[in-house]
């Protein structure tokens, strides 16, 4: 009589046992990889098992720097007005309105260049989300510094919209406290800044780097102002030399050069060549993106661009007129002497229609082309390799843009 092996008897059980398991608990039982062989079972059951309840993990969403960004806003905003025991709930709503009104809107690229900047010379700094918070911090410092800029520009402009939206101060409940909100905006900048950076080491460095901008485009305007000033037309003063000046000052420091140094400081650098390659490249992009302003204002659909263009009518001393000079013949330079500056439909028309017999379009997308190759050229020959991926993001996004 042959001897029982009970190690065969368990494992012929055990595989009776399985195959019963299907018709048993049809839904719940999930067999997978069972290998009967020399004696030994290898089971596993995949979940779930019969009498417990398991929950699927839900995927991990990944925010894109917008994301983050917009986030960060909301949370800066609301930490702005909860200071509720100093003053009344009307002037933090008011305020609460004011920031949301004309801060989180338009392109963002200034705010986004701080980021992207870091993320493309020191990475890790965006891997803690406190540390992610208070990159995302100062480039809203940025955008605060550019609503300010605008509320103000609109007044002096006498503009009608901004971003596809009524200018603040021409809201029935704003109107001339607009003047005092453009300068609450600028010095919500320093109270963000001394709330989530008083304990940083480039604390002083960022306040001064914020004043110093501040201070050079203010006298870009200044200077814009004074070559324009409203009511009065004096197209001598209207040179390439000064319209160069005022670009540089008025637009390339704050848009460009600003958020490239806040990076630069974030990541810690201290050689100050590179902040004289990031001066000499955001300068360039400076005009090449004041440029591109110019021309939309004129030829951009309104709709799409966010604004109606007022140049022609408010006397600006752009690229499209300045280059209109120096080729008008006698004729041209006495229509655009006669109508430009002047507030009245059949004057614009006149100019739109000479810039048309200029052939001012092709020459700005000459100049377009030729511009983009330069500071793609710049970036090549003196950005190093970790800072060439911002300077390259920031061209992309100022390149054949619409609005």
């Amino acid at each position: 009589m042959p001897t029982e092996n009970p190690q065969g008897l368990g494992v012929a059980l055990l595989s009776g046992a399985l195959k019963l398991l299907p018709a048993v608990l049809p839904v719940q039982a999930n067999l997978v990889n069972t290998v009967i062989a020399g004696g030994a079972v290898l089971a596993s059951v995949a979940k779930p098992v019969a009498g417990r309840i398991q929950k699927s993990r839900e995927p991990k969403v990944v925010l894109s720097d917008k994301d983050h960004f917009m986030n960060a806003f909301d949370r800066i905003v609301k930490e702005l007005v909860k200071d509720k025991e100093q003053h009344p709930k009307e002037l933090l709503d008011y305020l609460d309105e004011m920031c949301r009104y004309n801060i989180p809107f338009g392109k963002l690229n200034r705010g986004l260049a701080v980021i992207q900047g870091v993320r493309s010379m020191r990475p890790a700094l965006l891997k803690d989300d406190e540390s992610f918070f208070r990159i995302c911090a100062l480039g809203w410092c940025i955008e605060f510094l550019q609503a300010s800029f605008l509320v103000a520009d609109d007044i002096m402009d006498e503009s009608v919209t901004r971003r596809g939206q009524p200018c603040w101060y021409k809201l029935p409940g704003v109107q001339v406290k607009a003047v005092n909100d453009a300068m609450m905006l600028e010095s919500l900048i320093f109270v963000v800044m001394k709330k989530y950076f008083n304990r940083h080491p480039k604390y002083v460095q960022l306040i001064e780097l914020f004043h110093e901008m501040t201070y050079r485009t203010c006298k870009g305007q200044l200077w814009d102002m004074m070559t324009a000033p409203i009511g009065e037309v004096d197209l001598t003063k209207y040179t390439m030399e000064r319209y160069q000046h005022i670009v540089k000052y008025k637009t390339a420091y704050y848009t460009f050069y600003l958020p490239v140094a806040c990076a630069l400081t974030m990541v810690g650098v201290e050689d100050s060549k590179q902040y004289k390659i990031a001066e000499t490249i955001c300068c360039e992009m400076g005009e090449f993106f004041q440029v591109q302003d110019d021309y939309l204002d004129c030829y951009a659909d309104a709709k799409v661009l966010g604004k109606v263009g007022t140049d022609i009518q408010d006397n600006k001393c752009g690229w499209l007129v300045c280059q209109a000079l120096l080729i008008a013949n006698k004729s041209q330079l006495e229509v655009i002497h006669e109508h430009y500056g002047r507030h009245c439909e059949e004057s614009i028309s006149k100019i739109k229609e000479l810039y048309v017999e200029l052939n001012l379009e092709e020459m700005y997308k000459k100049y377009e082309e030729e511009s983009y190759l330069k500071i793609k050229s710049l970036i090549e020959d003196k950005a190093d390799r970790v800072s060439k991926g911002m300077y390259t993001w920031l061209l992309g996004k100022i390149y054949k843009r619409e609005k």
